[in-house]
């Protein structure tokens, strides 16, 4: 069983259409959560990090352009919204508060994932520079939320592949303990370091040649880790 790649968080309070994208984002392997207002919208964006948010700009408890507003105060993840045709005026006001890009109701399936897909990869070029990661024999498919080691896909859960993301996103620089929980694990984890080290064990039994002498994530001790850099497609043991 694949893990889920993308989370996309889908606001519409229609049963229909949370049924219809449910079954439809399932199929290609996102991971789906669900809201049914603009308020509860904002908090779960906040708790859950969505990589994407269909938005329905006709919500029961808020504009639809007023949680667009609210999400872009402290987010730049991308913003799909779902409307009517007939309401130009509206699209045009979403696009300018902050929304990426629109799909009008009815969907139309095809147009609707390829917009979704390039808006994923939009936003992992917008963040990192670039939709791929890559570190010598180490590729990272952020869009499609894939690992590679030497060519081969690698199987990561989660977790696992967000913080492997933070190390390859820093290639090169000394990363404190505390500021690796902070970034991928919150604020109340700053102290779990015991935490910490069972990942890296767990992403080092997966990346490296000899976990037990690694090359690319080097403990600094009593300090945190490193991420060295290599150039592409060589051997882990170069």
């Amino acid at each position: 069983m694949h893990e889920k790649k993308n989370t996309i968080l889908v606001v519409d309070d229609e049963p229909q259409i949370q049924k219809m994208l449910g079954i439809l984002l399932d199929a290609e392997n996102f991971k789906i959560v669900e809201s049914t207002s603009g308020k509860q919208a904002i908090r779960m964006c906040a708790s859950i990090k969505p990589d994407l948010i269909l938005l329905d700009l006709g919500l029961p408890d808020m504009d639809g352009k007023e949680v667009i507003a609210a999400i872009r105060e402290w987010s730049q993840a991308p913003i799909i919204a779902l409307t009517v045709r007939s309401l130009d005026e509206e699209i045009a006001a979403a696009l300018n508060m902050g929304a990426n890009d629109y799909v009008t109701k009815p969907f139309n399936v095809d147009v609707l994932l390829a917009r979704i897909n390039a808006s994923l990869r939009s936003g992992a070029v917008r963040e990192t520079g670039e939709a791929e990661l890559r570190n010598g024999s180490l590729r990272m498919d952020l869009v499609r939320h894939e690992v590679f080691v030497n060519d081969a896909l690698c199987a990561f859960t989660p977790k696992e592949y967000d913080l492997l993301r933070h190390f390859m996103v820093n290639r090169g620089k000394m990363l404190t303990h505390k500021e690796i929980l902070h970034t991928v694990w919150g604020a109340a984890h700053g102290d779990d370091t015991t935490y910490l080290r069972v990942y890296i064990g767990q992403i080092r039994e997966k990346i490296e040649e000899n976990p037990a002498t690694p090359v690319f994530i080097r403990t600094e001790p009593g300090i945190g880790y490193r991420m060295e850099v290599f150039p592409h497609a060589v051997s882990k043991a170069a």
